[in-house]
């Protein structure tokens, strides 16, 4: 009789475990909120597309190509600063007070360049690539150093002017004005980027 009680276990089926419980409609409802939309695949074959490229802004680099060649076609009488004066821009809308900020050295510089000694062309060039990098990076007050124009012909300051026009014409350019005198002054002046859009794609 033992026998046939271990013959007859063996043979019956296993038991089926009862099936979950389905979770409590507000669960339902927390887990659809934290994971938003969702897109039905319906293939297993891997997304073979490239990513998109990139929107150039082709329209505002032609613009600024544009005003710097104007800039750079002004004769030297009609450049307006002479040696020794302040720079100070204050874009309409901007509150008066960060102005005032920058010239006491309240923001932090956070990169400089030196155009000391070149001449106009490559001046701008490199000044609009270097406003250009500093404010995709996030680097939003930096430092133009361009010289107090003393050794210039007719003793005028023709990078100092150069760079007062090509910051006033940016329309990144919140406000700027001339450094401190430990910072360099009427030689150097700091200026306030506008922040860059982030980046689609």
């Amino acid at each position: 009789m033992r026998s046939a009680s271990v013959e007859t276990m063996a043979t019956r089926p296993p038991r089926r475990s009862a099936a979950p419980a389905p979770p409590p409609p507000e669960d339902l409802a927390l887990f659809r909120e934290a994971v938003g939309e969702v897109r039905r695949v319906t293939h297993d074959l891997a997304e073979a597309r490239p990513p998109a490229p990139r929107p150039v802004p082709r329209q505002t680099l032609a613009d600024q190509v544009a005003v710097k060649r104007e800039l750079l076609s002004i004769p030297l009488g009609e450049l307006e600063l002479e040696v020794g004066d302040p720079l100070s821009y204050l874009r309409d809308g901007i509150a008066p007070r960060i102005l005032r900020q920058l010239g006491r050295g309240q923001y932090s510089v956070r990169a400089e360049i030196d155009l000391h000694g070149m001449t106009a062309a490559p001046a701008a060039t490199l000044l609009a690539d270097f406003l250009h990098e500093q404010r995709r990076i996030g680097n939003l007050c930096v430092k133009v150093v361009h010289g107090k124009g003393l050794r210039s012909k007719d003793a005028m300051p023709v990078l100092k002017n150069l760079v007062d026009r090509l910051l006033r014409q940016r329309g990144d350019v919140l406000a700027f004005r001339s450094a401190r005198a430990t910072d360099g002054g009427s030689g150097a002046v700091l200026v306030l980027l506008k922040r860059a859009r982030p980046e689609v794609g």
